[in-house]
C-alpha cells in the first residue's frame, strides 16, 4: 500500500511539469462581439463576466489551473467553449451563423445551462439573478432578429 501511494505522489509530482499553455491568440477587436453591437456598459460587463473567459480569445485562467491534472481539464474545456462559440471571433461568423449562435446562447440561458453551475460556483461574478436573464435573453434575442432581417 506505501508503494501505491509513493507511486501515486511520484506520478503526481511529474505531472506538475506538463504544464499547460496559456497564452490567448491575437485579437483582432473588430470581429469581437462587444466592439461589433456595442451593448450597453450593464449588458457587456455581464456578457465578459459570465461568458468571456470560455467563450473568447481572452481567457484568463486561474491560479489552480497551474495544477494538472486541473489545468489539463480546464484548457480541454476551453477549447471546447470556443469551438462553440467564440465571441473574440463572432464578426467572422457568416449573419446566419452569428443569429444560430445567438438562439443556442439565449436558450442556454433560459434553461440554467450557462454559465455553468461549475464556473459560477468559483466565480460569483457569473452569476447571473432571473433580472439579468432576462436582460441578456432580449438583448440576444432582439440582435438575432435584426440578424434575420
Amino acid at each position: 500500500m506505501k508503494k501505491i501511494l509513493l507511486l501515486l505522489l511520484v506520478a503526481f509530482i511529474v505531472i506538475q511539469f506538463f504544464q499547460i499553455d496559456k497564452t490567448n491568440p491575437p485579437l483582432d477587436q473588430n470581429q469581437d462581439f462587444i466592439m461589433m453591437y456595442k451593448p450597453t456598459a450593464e449588458i457587456a460587463s455581464k456578457i465578459k463576466a459570465s461568458c468571456y473567459d470560455c467563450h473568447s480569445n481572452v481567457s484568463e485562467y486561474p491560479w489552480y489551473s497551474n495544477i494538472q491534472p486541473v489545468g489539463w481539464y480546464l484548457k480541454n474545456h476551453i477549447e471546447d467553449g470556443k469551438k462553440h462559440l467564440n465571441f473574440s471571433e463572432f464578426g467572422t461568423y457568416s449573419p446566419k451563423k452569428q443569429a444560430h449562435k445567438l438562439e443556442e446562447s439565449y436558450e442556454l440561458i433560459e434553461k440554467g445551462e450557462m454559465p455553468l453551475s461549475s464556473y459560477t460556483l468559483i466565480h460569483k461574478d457569473a452569476v447571473l439573478t432571473e433580472a439579468e436573464q432576462a436582460t441578456l435573453i432580449a438583448y440576444f434575442r432582439e440582435l438575432q432578429d435584426n440578424l434575420k432581417e
